[in-house]
């Protein structure tokens, strides 16, 4: 993984509440296990119609959102079932950040496991940012080491578990983790053999 400290982007504004995974990525395209190449398929529902064709009247089909890297949605967001393809859809598609007042623990979780920063704010300040990307192009930053959302001079703080916090600032997931103890497990192993 990447380390996430300070990322400026583009916001798309998805102004639904409890959008559930089917919604991020429908169970058709769950047949790989491939983290790349869902970007395609993210919201593929209501991106296209029945012939493939992009729709007009869903938000990301507009020009002016494309490269869009930062997510705000209502409540809720990624509730459903657990599958971890949906933040791999959101992050193959260009998405960073996720900003929500809620989110559904799993997804979450899986999104953090994954470096994409979920980050929960009041529901006010979730309206207004939503409110601000959908009238013109909006971008913000988001500061991970300071817990902000940065809109102009407007500094929004959020909360973060601190080992969560840790985990994105140094790129780590569980495995990466382990392997900053690799040293030790080697040690271990070998002195546990001495014994056989």
């Amino acid at each position: 993984m990447e380390p996430f400290q300070t990322f400026s982007g583009l916001v798309f504004p998805l102004d639904r509440k409890n959008v559930d995974t089917d919604q991020i990525i429908p169970k058709q395209f769950l047949k790989r296990i491939e983290r790349q190449g869902f970007g395609k398929c993210l919201f593929y529902n209501w991106r296209f119609d029945e012939n493939g064709e992009k729709r007009g009247d869903f938000p990301l089909n507009d020009p002016k959102y494309t490269g869009a890297s930062i997510l705000i949605a209502g409540e809720n967001f990624g509730c459903g079932s657990s599958r971890e393809h949906a933040p791999w859809a959101l992050q193959d598609y260009g998405f960073k950040v996720i900003i929500a007042p809620s989110f559904a623990d799993i997804f979450y979780n899986n999104c953090l496991k994954n470096g994409i920063l979920t980050v929960m704010l009041p529901e006010e300040e979730v309206k207004q940012l939503m409110e601000a990307a959908e009238a013109q192009s909006l971008y913000v930053t988001v500061d991970l080491e300071k817990q902000v959302v940065l809109n102009g001079e407007k500094a929004i703080h959020f909360d973060i578990d601190p080992y969560q916090k840790n985990m994105l600032l140094k790129g780590l997931d569980e495995i990466g983790l382990t392997l900053l103890l690799e040293d030790e497990i080697s040690k271990y192993e070998a002195s546990a053999q001495v014994g056989v």
